[in-house]
């Protein structure tokens, strides 16, 4: 899919996303692209990137659906751009086998315009949670807030 312009990037990546196919995804990225994902998973090559999302799409992101939300693009010049989305997934398969609840995570692309259209260079995901600050690391990795309530 060659995609034309920075701000069809997030419905791209949907697309390929929905195609059940971690090389559709992949084909979105430049051949040395690094992905960050929520859990800072590093991936850091096209291969790489397809080989990950392949394997989720094919289990625990089966049944999912990605949709895109509020998105902003910022021209870093003629051919490179920031695009940032909110994503809301429904569907995930938990560890036990129920549905999960939804989540809203934010994706942050770097862009490059190529004689094939445009391609992320990088990217990293970031999960929304809502009424927490930070991370604080007691053992298990858990979401707070410190302000006063």
């Amino acid at each position: 899919m060659t995609v034309s312009a920075p701000e069809e990037f997030p419905k791209a990546f949907a697309d390929a996303w929905h195609s059940r196919d971690g090389h559709r995804i992949g084909a979105l990225f430049a051949e040395d692209a690094d992905f960050v994902n929520v859990t800072g998973l590093w991936w850091r090559n096209r291969a790489a990137i397809s080989k990950a999302h392949d394997y989720a799409l094919k289990s625990f992101f089966g049944n999912t659906t990605l949709k895109p939300g509020v998105t902003t693009t910022r021209q870093l010049g003629p051919d490179h751009a920031v695009v940032q989305c909110r994503f809301t997934l429904t569907g995930q398969t938990a560890p036990d086998g129920t549905t999960a609840n939804t989540r809203q995570t934010i994706l942050t692309f770097v862009l490059q315009n190529t004689p094939d259209g445009w391609q992320a260079v990088a990217a990293q995901n970031t999960d929304v949670v809502p009424g927490k600050e930070t991370h604080v690391n007691t053992g298990d990795l858990t979401a707070v807030d410190y302000r006063d309530t």
